[in-house]
């Protein structure tokens, strides 16, 4: 087959840019596009994880992006890959997968893919959805609460001790690398439209 056009979708944890993503795959279609993401790449964690924000999953050193590389190049050639599980409850990897075979796009969300040279050399195109801290520190404890089992407490000391200082030191200067930047405050209908006719025009992508 030929090639996947591989978009990164990046910004800080709670811009929105999983929702754009997802938006995006709905309008391109279940025939056309799938996604990627980079929290199912974290390594395990079960025996560090305290529930006190110690952890510091904002780092890359949390990810194994050795292998996220390695899949991307893998998709590009027009191969299968085996996507790894992370669960953040009870934090593991576990031993399961899912196959995911390339379609013509492949989004690939994650807050550090843009900081890693050998990840984002694979993507044809990326987005950086770039919002405020307060907005973004209100989705994450709304998400983390509901969706991951933490506490108020928990996800507060992880923002100020790592979330909030991984941002400014790898998430914010990896938005030079972004070819478009969106607001993550504003409705993203609008701005996937603008996105597929920046792709018709610059990419040659038609079709969808």
């Amino acid at each position: 087959m030929t090639s996947p056009l591989l978009i990164g979708v990046s910004g800080g944890s709670g811009s929105g840019k999983t929702t754009f993503a997802r938006q995006l795959h709905e309008y391109l279609g279940e025939e056309n596009s799938e996604i990627l993401y980079q929290d199912a790449y974290y390594f395990d964690q079960s025996r560090n994880f305290k529930g006190d924000g110690s952890i510091n999953y904002d780092h890359p050193n949390a990810i194994d992006f050795s292998l996220m590389a390695l899949h991307l190049e893998l998709l590009k050639e027009g191969k299968s890959i085996d996507v790894p599980h992370y669960c953040f409850k009870s934090h593991k990897r576990l031993e399961q997968v899912t196959k995911l075979s390339p379609k013509p796009i492949v989004l690939i969300d994650g807050i550090l893919i843009l900081s890693q040279p050998r990840v984002r050399e694979n993507f044809d195109v990326s987005v950086f959805i770039d919002t405020p801290e307060q907005v973004r520190f209100e989705r994450r404890l709304e998400r983390d609460i509901n969706e991951r089992g933490r506490t108020p407490d928990g996800v507060k000391k992880q923002f100020q001790a790592t979330v909030k200082p991984m941002h400014d030191q790898f998430v914010e200067v990896s938005k030079k690398h972004a070819h478009i930047i969106y607001p993550g405050t504003e409705e993203f209908l609008p701005r996937i439209i603008d996105f597929l006719n920046y792709l018709e025009q610059k990419r040659g992508v038609h079709g969808f």
